[in-house]
């Protein structure tokens, strides 16, 4: 479709016949995120609250859609960069972030460890030294005072605001750590996500120990896991205790935001979410 043609779709918005309405919508719909630019732009020359509303969903409609396609994506051919697949849940919030900035920071904080980093380090001392980039150097930390906020779930706005839920400052820390050689892997534990440095000697990837990343990169023993599992009343399962995927590690961000958004009220992005949440478990 060309421009003057699509322009011509557009005008049609403010039909009142609801049924010309959704056929519009469902062209428009179909026509993918191509369109998105002309749309905003009708969008800023109306003055028709109406037709702005009705824009305002077709784009976040179709934005929505393309969410879900690269999410599918990502699990079928790219879930083994966990970053990318973060890269997906930011984008439903931040349809128009550029993506490349997260990266770049990500690589710039790599480089600020790789620089200091020595192949005869201990793995005590690789994490000490991740520890005061991250937390001291970067600034990093928990959100304590608003640990149920959605913003804490997407990759972007905690590394603006450096303020971030257990489960996103781990995946920061591991992708960084991964980047640098250093096996640090994402551990799902109930209530509270947690990492762990395996020994790569070991064929079956043993724990040394793991790493609180909500507490500044606290370093934890097995006992201390085991502890937690007893308070709750959890079997102490290798599920709870050992490294998880990244598919797993992508639910459990979608669970958080769907609580966020259950907490706040907010009943169209819980389905969405729950929307998401359901592709990567098919």
């Amino acid at each position: 479709m060309d421009e003057k043609e699509l322009q011509a779709l557009i005008t049609l918005l403010d039909d009142p016949d609801q049924i010309i309405f959704e056929e519009i919508e469902n062209k428009l719909l179909s026509l993918g995120p191509d369109i998105i630019p002309s749309l905003e732009e009708y969008w800023e020359s109306s003055f028709d609250p109406n037709i702005q509303e009705r824009l305002e969903k077709i784009i976040h409609n179709i934005q929505f859609e393309q969410t879900k396609n690269e999410l599918l994506v990502w699990k079928m051919s790219n879930s083994y960069n966990l970053l990318e697949g973060l890269l997906v849940i930011n984008s439903y919030q931040y349809p128009s972030y550029d993506n490349n900035l997260i990266r770049i920071t990500m690589e710039d904080l790599k480089r600020e460890i790789w620089l200091e980093l020595r192949y005869e380090m201990t793995p005590l001392e690789k994490v000490s030294l991740m520890n005061y980039v991250l937390f001291n150097k970067f600034g990093l930390s928990g959100n304590t005072n608003d640990y149920h906020n959605p913003q804490n779930s997407f990759i972007g706005r905690v590394l603006e605001s450096k303020k971030g839920n257990p489960l996103t400052l781990s995946c920061i820390y591991t992708i960084i750590a991964q980047k640098l050689d250093i096996p640090i892997f994402g551990i799902n534990l109930p209530k509270h996500f947690m990492l762990s440095y395996v020994d790569d000697d070991q064929q079956e990837n043993e724990v040394l120990f793991y790493i609180n990343a909500f507490n500044k990169g606290q370093v934890m023993q097995k006992s201390d896991v085991i502890s937690f599992l007893k308070q709750l009343n959890l079997p102490l399962s290798k599920e709870f205790m050992l490294p998880c995927d990244n598919v797993t590690i992508l639910k459990r961000v979608l669970r958080n935001l769907i609580t966020a958004y259950e907490q706040n009220e907010s009943s169209s992005k819980k389905q969405e979410i729950e929307t998401l949440f359901k592709l990567l478990e098919e």
